[in-house]
């Protein structure tokens, strides 16, 4: 494997490629094992062997995130007012996280009924 040379790059980024290059050397040496069943295929390929992940279970699994998010936020809110805690600051990082969560799942929401109603109104 060929060195690359740390010329004109911050401290930060050669520390990076150091661990880079010293993982990439790990692999090589066989001491990293691959972390998913892998299949080859009869063309030569190797592939990944994956479950199937339906797309209802995706949404159920980020509607599940918000609302936690949502709890998690309200538990901090009703812990400020009755005075069990003093972390004002966390509840409301916690409050903008799940109001940017909701955000974004009303968003993604409305493009899927914008791409269903598209659906439904083409022509066959």
């Amino acid at each position: 494997m060929e060195k690359i040379s740390g010329l004109g790059i911050s401290a930060t980024q050669q520390q990076l490629l150091n661990r880079m290059q010293h993982a990439a050397a790990s692999a090589t040496n066989g001491a990293i094992a691959p972390s998913a069943d892998f299949t080859q295929s009869p063309s030569g390929l190797v592939t990944t062997v994956t479950p199937p992940t339906s797309f209802g279970k995706v949404m159920e699994q980020a509607i599940d995130n918000v609302n936690k998010l949502q709890h998690s936020a309200s538990e901090r809110q009703m812990a400020i007012d009755t005075g069990q805690s003093d972390d004002l600051t966390g509840a409301m990082i916690e409050s903008q996280k799940a109001s940017v969560a909701f955000s974004a799942m009303v968003q993604v929401r409305n493009k899927l009924t914008t791409a269903l109603d598209e659906v439904m109104n083409m022509a066959l």
